[in-house]
């Protein structure tokens, strides 16, 4: 992993690649035209050596990233797999991942969970399995990290800021942001940072993953599977998934917005050492920015 300035994302959104946006006219509630900018999602296909897994809707920033942590996080590339190759094709919209070991997994796709994630968001059934027994870090989570996390993500220029229909997500150690992805699916978003840690053997334990998005199930489940102890959002929770957060003893935090955050598991990793007399409540215009882009 490339050293980098306390202040510096190793790897950032750009929100003006003219690939990832297009500007279209339209009308506003008062029927006045406009020009608008709209997020651009692409269909990119996925396979694992010979066989076709998926076709997932994405902005294809990141199709190398994005096609290794899917298959991690679907449980058909091994932590121990050795990636060969990846080829991707950006007019047939194609990724192929070329491993060592010879894979086969025409019985694992007819076994599937649909799953609440937007965009692409199947998980297959057996996943769910992969969290008995489960044993995450137990790190210090710093409620003075959180605060200079969500400050510099929000902060940070985004597609998500300038398109919206699009989420976000961060893995951060610390209070620095390290890498911060974004696509059209949360899930999306999760694969590729999980892409990125196996191309770059990044360790998981002492990480924290924050993401735009609800605090699923499926988010639970692989935050738990790349082995990050500690997970955080601006937006809140399922049921479910703070249930499986608890068995797994993830930090789970949510509605992280300015001075308020609620934790709902893993509860004693949390130090509280920040002066919330220090602290800015979040801005009026990434509020109703971002209210209008949660999900």
């Amino acid at each position: 992993m490339t050293a980098k300035k306390d202040d510096d994302y190793l790897i950032k959104p750009d929100p003006y690649d003219p690939r990832l946006t297009e500007r279209v006219r339209g009308i506003d509630q008062t029927g006045a035209e406009i020009e608008t900018v709209v997020t651009v999602e692409r269909a990119l296909t996925i396979f694992l050596n010979s066989q076709e897994i998926v076709t997932a809707m994405t902005i294809a920033d990141h199709p190398d990233y994005l096609a290794i942590g899917y298959l991690l996080n679907q449980g058909m590339l091994q932590p121990d797999d050795i990636v060969t190759e990846v080829d991707y094709d950006e007019e047939l919209s194609v990724v192929v991942v070329r491993t060592e070991r010879q894979t086969d997994y025409e019985e694992k796709l007819k076994k599937k969970v649909q799953t609440s994630g937007c965009a692409q968001g199947t998980v297959f059934g057996d996943l769910m399995e992969a969290l008995e027994g489960v044993t995450l870090p137990q790190t210090q989570f710093r409620t003075s990290w959180l605060y200079a996390l969500t400050n510099k993500i929000n902060t940070t220029p985004s597609l998500y800021l300038e398109a919206g229909a699009i989420h976000g997500c961060v893995l951060a150690h610390e209070d620095r942001p390290l890498v911060y992805m974004e696509d059209v699916g949360r899930h999306n978003a999760v694969d590729k940072i999980a892409g990125w840690m196996f191309r770059e053997k990044v360790p998981a334990g002492d990480k924290i993953f924050y993401t735009t998005g609800r605090l699923t199930s499926e988010m639970v489940i692989k935050t738990v599977r790349m082995g990050i102890p500690i997970l955080v959002s601006r937006s809140g929770f399922t049921a479910w998934g703070v249930d499986l957060a608890r068995k797994a003893n993830l930090t789970l935090i949510g509605r992280a917005r300015g001075k308020r955050f609620t934790a709902l598991a893993g509860l004693d990793r949390i130090v509280f050492d920040q002066d919330l007399s220090y602290v800015e409540e979040e801005s009026s215009k990434h509020r109703r920015k971002a209210a209008m882009h949660d999900d």
